[in-house]
């Protein structure tokens, strides 16, 4: 039964195009060929980068953090309540108003205590910033190393400087050592991303992440097995060209270098969309679109990787509307607030401002003090003025 699925799949006519047979794509006088079997080595591939990303965080990532000064900030434990526990793991992480009455009425507590539960709850979950840190500097360098790398393979090669030649002589192009293990090396670091997303840091995007990663490694094992590594080649690189800027952006972010940080968001923001917006769709998705057919009759590996393609532009698409808002924000408050897929919890000072402006907001209003004949501090009035200068109102 495996060997007929196996004879099915790896038919001519899903991988290839008309007229066109594996036969002819095998070595012969010194000339090799791309084989679906090549890739089998990115899995244990996949496995070493995963060792080497586990030794970086720890030898050269969380030194760096602490001589930075990246310092994981002090989080308040909640009480023990097992009502509440119970309620947090398998109902609900933020319940609404309703059901935190009730519970608050189970458990002898106030609205505010129980709201405050939850809150600090959800902040024990959330990851440390040492944490966040080690994992951009792991991804800036592999993304920095892929991109430079890759560029140093594609260089001299005409396809890189006319894509539409990436469909010469297609489909008896042969493989370049170079290429392959280029190749093989991201195709083993989507999949050590893909095992580890679980683990990673959760943001607001992680759907469209897995989705994102999922459809990179099947473009690429695609690709390769039909022998489409020249374009497939140009949609890696154009990808690299910008992520490096992202993950700098979060490193000097987390390390509190705001001008830094702010200067890399701006480059990184173009770079993206010049990249995402303007070259993929004009020159990748043009060129597999149109001009890969010139020569050829529409065959299902085209239709096939044009999807794809479609949806990485669609995953573009969401992420430029992340990153222009963002910008709008920048523009409006004039410094980076948040990353581009910011965390969904706040942090534990935002936490605590809140909680100071709506103690000290009555206070405020009423101009009372807050103790017998104490004064609100200074501090304390500037973040409440501030906060309500924002359009920020305190909970009651």
């Amino acid at each position: 039964m495996l060997s007929t699925f196996n004879e099915w799949l790896w038919q001519d006519k899903f991988w290839l195009p008309p007229n066109t047979s594996w036969a002819q794509l095998e070595d012969r006088d010194g000339l090799v060929y791309a084989h679906p079997r090549d890739m089998l080595a990115a899995l244990p591939l996949a496995l070493v980068l995963l060792a080497l990303r586990i030794t970086f965080e720890r030898f050269v990532g969380l030194p760096l953090s602490r001589l930075l000064g990246v310092r994981d900030q002090t989080r308040r434990p909640v009480k023990p309540n097992t009502t509440l526990e119970r309620h947090f793991l398998t109902e609900g992480r933020s319940p609404k108003e309703p059901q935190l009455t009730l519970l608050a009425a189970q458990c002898g507590l106030t609205l505010r205590q129980t709201q405050r539960w939850f809150r600090r709850r959800r902040n024990q979950d959330r990851p440390r910033l040492t944490k966040k840190f080690c994992e951009a500097c792991w991804r800036f360098v592999f993304y920095l190393c892929a991109f430079v790398g890759g560029f140093s393979v594609l260089y001299h090669e005409s396809w890189l400087w006319t894509p539409a030649k990436c469909w010469d002589n297609y489909p008896n192009q042969t493989l370049k050592p170079a290429l392959y293990w280029w190749y093989i090396l991201e195709l083993g670091f989507y999949i050590s991303l893909l095992i580890t997303l679980p683990f990673d840091v959760k943001r607001k995007d992680f759907k469209e992440q897995v989705i994102h990663h999922c459809v990179t490694i099947l473009l690429m094992t695609f690709s390769y097995s039909s022998n489409l590594l020249r374009i497939g080649s140009l949609v890696l690189l154009l990808h690299d060209s910008s992520d490096y800027l992202l993950e700098a952006c979060k490193i000097f972010n987390y390390t509190r270098f705001r001008l830094v940080c702010d200067t890399l968001f701006l480059i990184f923001s173009l770079v993206f969309f010049y990249t995402r917006l303007v070259l993929f769709p004009t020159q990748i998705l043009y060129t597999t679109y149109y001009q890969s057919i010139m020569n050829l009759n529409p065959f299902f590996a085209y239709y096939f990787f044009n999807v794809l393609l479609v949806t990485l532009q669609l995953l573009h698409v969401f992420w430029s509307c992340l990153i222009l808002r963002m910008l709008f924000s920048f523009a409006k408050k004039g410094q980076m607030q948040k990353d581009v897929r910011s965390d969904v919890e706040s942090s534990d000072s935002e936490e605590d401002e809140e909680e100071e402006a709506a103690r000290e907001c009555p206070q405020l209003k009423n101009g009372a003090a807050r103790g017998p004949g104490a004064a609100p501090t200074d501090g304390a009035r500037s973040r409440v003025a501030g906060r309500l200068a924002n359009g920020h109102t305190p909970a009651t």
